[in-house]
């Protein structure tokens, strides 16, 4: 019995959310988990085997047809011998042996890298980067996280810790981060910011989605936040665009739902600080594959590394 199908693991400090995909990475059947109802490292751990033990189940899979699991974490990996080192966003991992804790447990190959990364991969294979050989691509959720395409290749670094845009310093004094560094990106555009300003602004408790909503119809509360988050994450990407020379930046996650009042500012804030001859070079794209560009992009590591 040939192996047909990957299984693809999108843990994110939100939601943890599993994909069933064929050899094409056609998405056959999809999971979503609450990420914070599971409120250990354990317990994370064993909501991540019921997931992909319930897509196995439900589609009446034997496993000698999965290939693999691919899983994307929001935090550095060792990718080689699969091992998280840390989650900023999700306390209690440290040097957690992941790949072989799941390999035992499953009986099946396990691939495990950071989240960002493996967006980038499905992004440059399948999505809106796909034309360029150097690019950014980040994902804006409950952290801010980055990878990097330089030359055609992905570019880990030299222990897989590049493009953790997220922890960019963007002031010499500010809020701690949860990585324990000063003043990053993170701090100021990571879910829980925005919707700590958006609380402040409008005395009640509102939704991302409510934001970008009342954004689009020109309402000047929401606006103003969605202008504040472009325009600190430009300052951010101006440095590198300046620094790499990108051919494009490809922006998804959630935050990036607020659409063009975000990367309006983000462009505009590029335009006028990063060198002339960079700013003229890169584009700013919105991510093409959205919400499941991670789990696309974490089977990709099965197959393809």
């Amino acid at each position: 019995m040939s192996a047909k199908f990957i299984i693809g693991i999108d843990l994110g400090g939100t939601n943890l959310k599993a994909g069933l995909l064929d050899k094409n990475y056609i998405m056959r059947d999809k999971i979503v988990l609450v990420t914070k109802k599971f409120v250990n490292k354990q317990g994370l751990i064993s909501a991540i085997i019921f997931a992909i033990e319930s897509l196995i189940k439900d589609n009446n899979l034997n496993k000698k047809q999965v290939l693999g699991v691919g899983i994307g974490v929001p935090g550095p990996v060792n990718y080689q011998k699969g091992i998280v080192h840390f989650l900023p966003n999700i306390p209690g991992w440290r040097e957690v042996k992941l790949k072989g804790i799941l390999e035992k447990k499953l009986e099946l190959p396990v691939s495990i890298d950071n989240d960002a990364k493996a967006m980038t991969l499905a992004e440059y294979k399948f999505g809106n980067a796909r034309k360029f050989k150097n690019i950014l691509c980040l994902t804006l959720g409950t952290g801010v996280g980055g990878g990097m395409i330089i030359g055609g290749s992905l570019y880990r670094g030299k222990d897989n810790a590049a493009g953790e845009i997220g922890h960019l310093p963007i002031n010499e004094e500010g809020p701690r981060c949860n990585c324990g560094g000063i003043a990053c990106l993170e701090t100021y555009i990571g879910n829980a910011k925005i919707l700590k300003l958006a609380r402040a602004k409008f005395n009640k408790v509102i939704s991302l989605e409510e934001l970008s909503r009342l954004a689009s119809k020109g309402d000047k509360k929401s606006c103003a936040i969605w202008s504040s988050v472009g325009r600190h994450l430009g300052v951010a990407l101006s440095g590198l665009v300046t620094v790499l020379n990108l051919d494009a930046i490809i922006i998804g996650g959630g935050v990036a739902g607020a659409g063009k009042i975000l990367f309006d500012e983000v462009k505009d804030t590029i335009r006028k600080r990063s060198m002339s001859v960079q700013a003229a070079r890169v584009k700013i794209l919105k991510a093409k594959l959205k919400n499941d560009a991670g789990i696309i992009g974490a089977s990709i590591l099965v197959r393809e590394g």
